[in-house]
């Protein structure tokens, strides 16, 4: 959200996924409802690829896509080790990670 702030960037809607299991799927469905116009739905997660909910959510997030919206992730590469291990690196990562979610986006931010 302060992301969102400090960029302006008003067209970009964020919810924040609080339970993952088991999956809230009407309250999911009646949230996405709300944004037929968004043409983009990305996913943010702040843990790598490969050790977030990314692989859990991304279907439950298609079934509820509107027609003609694409799905994407923004987030740290797949990583065998869950940090980075360098102060720099990880704010490096970080800023990464708000610009593939906030950047060019014209659509619908999901975070965990």
């Amino acid at each position: 959200v302060k992301a969102r702030a400090e960029r302006k960037n008003g067209d970009v809607a964020i919810m924040r996924v609080e339970q993952l299991y088991p999956f809230p799927h009407k309250a999911f469905a009646a949230e996405m409802r709300k944004y037929p116009n968004a043409t983009e739905v990305v996913w943010c997660q702040d843990e790598p690829q490969n050790q977030g909910a990314w692989f859990f959510v991304q279907h439950y997030i298609h079934e509820n896509m509107g027609e003609g919206q694409k799905l994407g992730y923004a987030g740290r590469p797949a990583s065998a080790s869950p940090a980075v291990g360098y102060a720099h690196l990880h704010q490096e990562q970080l800023k990464a990670l708000l610009e593939q979610a906030y950047g060019k986006l014209k659509g619908f931010v999901l975070t965990k």
